[in-house]
């Protein structure tokens, strides 16, 4: 999310990035075993009246904390979200089971094995995969490998985490940002929660995948300051971005 926020703060915006404990360099301190946990670990460093943005395992993080009421947050980004990664009887938008757990053993007998095979789901489909790809390798360890125990409870979250209900009782100003051509969180996720989200507005990126912020940074960063600054003219909206 570097790149979002590096053009978000040069619009003028002031922008922090919380780390998700046990990564980017951050202690898996507090360790966290569910979804709750991990969210009040997030929740207890924001700003007052901030804008959340959140991406993937980040934006479950963020829509919990907004369902819940917390008390900083006055807008919500939600980038490649799922309120459901594992599919089920009564939800098609996501991973088949057997997949989710092929990746919890993986994760224990060949971490780095997964870790690639995870920066491979979130390039395919995107129109940019290869050079998506290598950004996304070059970056996953930058600052440190994560946490395996980190990666393995939040593994754990996205096999158990449902979002659905609580979806509907985030009360603030949301943008659902989505890449047309997402294989690991479904645009027809980001379709349903754009629905269900009282007032949510939708930006589906064509030609993108799990990481348009990254692949289609320019279409991002505009949706993102339409959004933040919904009284500039189009024309200065397009200067920004």
């Amino acid at each position: 999310m570097e790149p979002l926020a590096a053009a978000l703060a040069d619009a003028g915006h002031e922008v922090a990035c919380p780390d998700l404990p046990g990564h980017g360099g951050r202690p898996f301190e507090p360790p966290f075993s569910d979804l709750g946990g991990l969210a009040a670990s997030i929740g207890a460093r924001l700003p007052p009246a901030c804008t959340l943005i959140g991406w993937s395992l980040g934006g479950m993080v963020a829509a919990t904390l907004a369902a819940a009421g917390h008390p900083s947050i006055r807008r919500l980004v939600l980038i490649a979200t799922t309120p459901r990664f594992v599919a089920g009887p009564d939800w098609r938008h996501g991973l088949a089971s057997e997949v989710v757990e092929e990746f919890a053993g993986e994760l224990e007998r060949d971490y780095q094995g997964l870790v690639r095979r995870f920066l491979s789901l979130q390039a395919r489909g995107d129109e940019q995969a290869s050079a998506l790809l290598r950004t996304l390798r070059a970056q996953v360890f930058a600052r440190g490998e994560p946490d395996r125990a980190a990666l393995r409870a939040g593994l754990d979250i996205l096999r158990r985490a449902d979002l659905r209900e609580a979806a509907c009782r985030i009360g603030v100003p949301t943008l659902v940002v989505a890449g047309e051509r997402d294989r690991l969180t479904l645009p027809g996720a980001a379709s349903w929660l754009a629905g269900h989200i009282p007032g949510a507005r939708l930006v589906m990126i064509p030609g993108a995948g799990h990481a348009p912020f990254l692949s289609h940074p320019q279409r991002c960063l505009a949706a993102c300051v339409e959004f933040l600054d919904p009284a500039l003219p189009a024309q200065a909206r397009r200067l920004n971005a």
